[in-house]
């Protein structure tokens, strides 16, 4: 079968995608990655047996891209270039990555009638309505995240199948929509073997931080995100844990929040801001700290998703400190990996960073509960297992 993936960005990097291409190929299908480009001169490329097609867009597109579901030209122009895709490279099962693109592709399968994978890396309706550009003009009298929410129940009824990343955004998409079990499947985001197996460690940053009791953040550093509930708990731990240290390895546009809130809080000494790094390094930063941490803000997105970061700091067998979002709260409940605090709750971080500070012992137990339940459980190609099961039982 030629499966025709679909993206409304640039490739690489998107993990999720490549996982999922390079499993399904492994498994004998051929995949065909419709994807973004903003360069002219970069052309279609095979990355890993994957073959990448970039199609041509521009900034204006990309605005238009947030106006999808408000204004038709979004969905108009990408409808074009995905049937060209479509019948150029002879797809026979469409696979489209998130909502933002999905008018645009089923509405270019209109006459071919192809079946239709979608897959729900998130429950894009809910986290729209925490972007920063929502919340003022004039985004959030052009953009509508319940618009966005019909138009999601719309496909979600429409296409052959859905996959998802979480069994409780599972139970969420059946209570809402009133679809049957059967039509949608749990693939959620894992680690690959090689990334713990193959990690090439960085000396330098071991050495860095040899010295610290190091809390260890990775990823996406929105504000809703949580990083301002382990900031401020940081201080009331510094007099505590005179060696502490909490090193945020990520990036985002509110940014600037963050490092005021440091600043005002006079924290320069004991917050390290490292900005982005290549994921290549995730191991090195991991394997030197000594707590990692997921202290997601609740809402109804992070309550139904789980964090990758979370899985990748379990592979090293570190300890791990999550906030009370149910998804990722009911997974560390359930392995024994980590502590779970109150979310946006500083005093209640820190008493759980307190209690693993004082029981060097518990910090060994609950990461090697983690490292055994992602080596015997959830690694990428055990849990790819269902989408194998999910494209053998298409058609």
């Amino acid at each position: 079968m030629r499966i025709g993936m679909i993206l409304d960005k640039t490739f690489p990097p998107d993990p999720r995608v490549e996982n999922e291409a390079i499993s399904l190929i492994n498994n004998g299908y051929e995949v065909f990655l419709f994807c973004l480009k903003y360069d002219k001169k970069l052309g279609n490329q095979t990355i890993n047996k994957i073959e990448v097609k970039r199609y041509l867009s521009n900034k204006l597109e990309y605005k238009l891209s947030a106006l999808a579901y408000t204004v038709p030209f979004y969905t108009y122009l990408m409808k074009r270039k995905i049937g060209h895709f479509l019948k150029e490279n002879r797809i026979e099962a469409i696979h489209i990555h998130d909502i933002r693109i999905a008018d645009a592709a089923i509405k270019a399968n209109r006459k071919l009638k192809l079946p239709v994978v979608l897959d729900l890396h998130d429950n894009m309706p809910e986290i729209m309505k925490l972007y920063p550009h929502l919340q003022k003009f004039p985004g959030k009298q052009l953009i509508s995240p319940l618009r966005w929410k019909v138009k999601e129940e719309q496909f979600i009824n429409s296409v052959t199948k859905i996959c998802t990343v979480s069994q409780e955004f599972i139970e969420e998409v059946i209570a809402r929509t009133k679809i049957s079990r059967d039509k949608i499947t749990l693939v959620p985001n894992s680690v690959q073997k090689s990334f713990y197996e193959n990690a090439l460690i960085n000396e330098d940053i071991i050495a860095k931080y040899a010295s610290n009791f190091m809390i260890l953040y990775v990823g996406d550093t929105g504000i809703r995100r949580g990083l301002l509930t382990a900031i401020r708990a940081v201080q009331l731990l510094n007099e505590k844990i005179p060696n502490i240290k909490l090193v945020i390895v990520g990036k985002n546009t509110t940014d600037s929040i963050l490092e005021n809130e440091v600043n005002k809080l006079q924290l320069t000494n004991y917050v390290d801001f490292e900005g982005w790094q290549n994921v290549e390094l995730f191991p090195s930063y991991i394997k030197a700290s000594s707590v990692c941490i997921s202290p997601l803000n609740r809402n109804i997105q992070h309550d139904v998703a789980y964090a990758n970061k979370v899985f990748q700091y379990m592979a090293f067998a570190k300890p791990v400190l999550v906030s009370n979002a149910i998804a990722q709260k009911n997974l560390i409940e359930k392995t024994k990996a980590g502590l779970v605090h109150l979310e946006q709750n500083p005093d209640d971080f820190a008493n759980k960073i307190i209690e693993l500070y004082n029981n060097p012992k518990l910090q060994n137990k609950l990461g090697k509960n983690g490292k055994a339940f992602i080596e015997n459980e959830f690694h990428w190609e055990k849990t790819s297992e269902k989408l194998i099961d999910l494209y053998a039982n298409l058609n």
